[in-house]
């Protein structure tokens, strides 16, 4: 049953204890100063449902599953029926992730967060494209052919995926009281978002035609972003002005944002620091917090110009499509710049078995320290997940770690 929503979100929830203890943890991992063990995100199946599961891990976003976990024992009448179902019916949204939450523990700095996604990106569909759903995905169809007579990118208050999904995020947290929170959808921004309007391969060539219309509408994109985040924000911030964002399984007090530009893998350095860095600067001044997603190795050139951004807080990458997570000693030279330019990063474990997790994360945390990381683990056994924050808290916490001693950091 819900409650009458007061602003202060999970003081009183059901689903999550010590809330206050987790958020000084994030306040503090956003100034890189987190204290004890590394903020962990850690999901537990509780034992009543262990039988369900065959005790792999689950991670993904694709039939039963959601960016947390799995689904166990859903009942027939929470099931979806079709697409319009699963992605916009608050209230069967709602009782459905009410239904992971009642079988599933938050503990570390897990927290109940409710994704209300239309897909990554759906700026894109308030400026013009359509949206495709299925089962497991969401795409945009493109729907400009050129940029002739296409006027400026403003906010369009009648724009019909517009209203449906501010009026998605009204229900659902009214539905949800202060028992979880409702997250800030994953708007996207800069050149990502022409590429839904335009398609990826004609705005290849826009840039070779047009570098100045394409420079414009970046711009324009990043303007209007607000206008549509600002809106979801009045929606879903808490007592503190704090807003969780979708998937990343984050929070801040204050604006809380992810940013990205997974169009950055076509680029060239120089193109990147022409078209887009200056956009990103922009739009990471306007909020409080800002993790910034780097996806695929194609992106990782960039990382010079993206650390030159003070604004960004914090980094977390992404190897790409069925690639190994973020443990692997090869991505060290990523790590190694953020540290180095006083951002904490945000690493998600999945490779190999149990044991594997925990080794591979010590390897990051005695290098790296526990005060500017942020650690997502698969869903996982109750059993589990005692014996892995158990080990962090003895074995994890207040370390320095080495290469920030070589730098003379976090003294």
């Amino acid at each position: 049953m819900a409650v009458a929503n007061t602003g202060d979100v999970l003081m009183n929830s059901p689903y999550k204890k010590d809330w206050s203890s987790v958020k000084t943890k994030f306040n503090n991992y956003w100034k890189h100063k987190n204290e004890g063990r590394p903020l962990m995100c850690v999901i537990a199946r509780k034992p009543e449902i262990e039988s369900l599961s065959d005790g792999s891990p689950v991670d993904g976003g694709y039939l039963d599953q959601i960016c947390q976990g799995k689904y166990y024992g859903l009942p027939d009448e929470l099931k979806w029926t079709d697409m319009e179902d699963k992605y916009q019916n608050a209230e069967r949204i709602v009782a459905r992730y009410r239904q992971f939450c009642s079988n599933h523990e938050f503990l570390g700095e897990s927290f109940p967060n409710l994704n209300i996604d239309f897909g990554p990106g759906s700026l894109a569909s308030y400026l013009g494209s359509d949206i495709g759903f299925k089962e497991d995905t969401v795409w945009f169809k493109s729907c400009l052919t050129d940029w002739t007579d296409v006027p400026k990118f403003e906010f369009n208050p009648d724009n019909e995926w517009w209203k449906k999904h501010i009026q998605l995020a009204k229900d659902c947290r009214e539905l949800a009281g202060d028992d979880f929170y409702v997250d800030m959808p994953d708007l996207m921004e800069n050149i990502d978002v022409l590429a839904s309007l335009r398609g990826a391969l004609d705005i290849l060539y826009d840039f070779i035609d047009e570098p100045e219309t394409i420079a414009d509408r970046i711009n324009q994109v990043s303007d209007v972003y607000y206008e549509y985040f600002n809106r979801f924000y009045d929606v879903i911030k808490d007592n503190e002005g704090g807003n969780a964002y979708t998937v990343f399984q984050i929070w801040g007090e204050g604006k809380t944002v992810k940013l990205q530009c997974d169009f950055s893998a076509m680029l060239s350095p120089d193109d990147f620091r022409n078209y887009i860095q200056e956009s990103l600067r922009q739009q990471a001044k306007k909020a409080d917090n800002v993790l910034y997603h780097l996806d695929g190795p194609d992106a990782i050139r960039h990382m010079d110009a993206l650390m030159e951004i003070d604004e960004i807080d914090a980094l977390q990458w992404t190897s790409g499509d069925n690639g190994p997570d973020g443990t692997l000693e090869d991505w060290d030279v990523i790590y190694d710049k953020a540290i180095a330019a006083g951002k904490s990063i945000w690493v998600k474990v999945y490779s190999g078995e149990f044991e594997d997790w925990i080794k591979n994360v010590e390897r990051l945390v005695m290098k790296y320290g526990s005060h500017s990381m942020f650690l997502l683990f698969p869903e996982m056994s109750h059993e589990q997940a005692t014996y892995l924050l158990d080990y962090a808290d003895k074995n994890w916490s207040n370390i320095r770690g080495t290469y920030c001693e070589s730098l003379g950091l976090h003294k």
